[in-house]
């Protein structure tokens, strides 16, 4: 009975740290993905990191969104359509370390009104130690790119810290209570 007990709080180790710390971020805030918005100022005081969400939310028809390389996202180069997200609720999980580019492809929305989101992704929140390996993840895919990702991990491993403190102290406690249960 037991050792039940500590395999539910093994996988809840294991489990509560990815789902506690990501965070949905709805691109634009109120005003969504849209067009004559500041998108760099908006993203600007924001630390995203792997595992994190964005949502573009827009209304359908008017707006989507591609996922596209620094190239394509400095000159508003639109990729072919189908790989364009048109659901007016798109979410994508930010999976990976490093630069990630957006814009919209419709008419001159990108290149005329700005409608185009740069972001930098840092490791996830609970593997803080792995973050020296996050400029060599990046490297191959932006070779333009990752000094602006340098400046940005410092500022967070602060938060991060506390973020793991708060978690460790979570645990320690779901522990006292297993061994009170038994």
């Amino acid at each position: 009975m037991a050792s039940k007990h500590l395999a539910a709080l093994a996988i809840l180790a294991i489990l509560l740290p990815a789902l506690a710390m990501a965070t949905e971020f709805t691109v634009g805030d109120d005003q969504g993905w849209t067009i004559n918005f500041a998108y760099e100022a908006w993203a600007k005081d924001k630390v995203f990191h792997v595992g994190d969400k964005l949502v573009f939310k827009y209304t359908a028809g008017r707006h989507n969104v591609f996922k596209v390389n620094a190239t394509a996202f400095t000159n508003c180069t639109i990729p072919p359509a189908n790989e364009a997200l048109t659901t007016g609720n798109d979410v994508i999980t930010l999976a990976t370390p490093g630069r990630k580019w957006y814009i919209c492809g419709v008419n001159d929305h990108c290149a005329n009104y700005g409608q185009k989101l740069a972001i930098t992704v840092l490791e996830a929140w609970v593997s803080p130690a792995s973050a020296p390996s996050t400029p060599a993840a990046s490297a191959p895919s932006t070779p333009a790119a990752p000094a602006p990702s340098t400046p940005a991990a410092p500022a967070p491993s602060s938060a991060s810290g506390i973020s793991v403190s708060g978690y460790q102290l979570l645990m320690a406690a779901m522990v006292a209570v297993a061994f009170l249960v038994v």
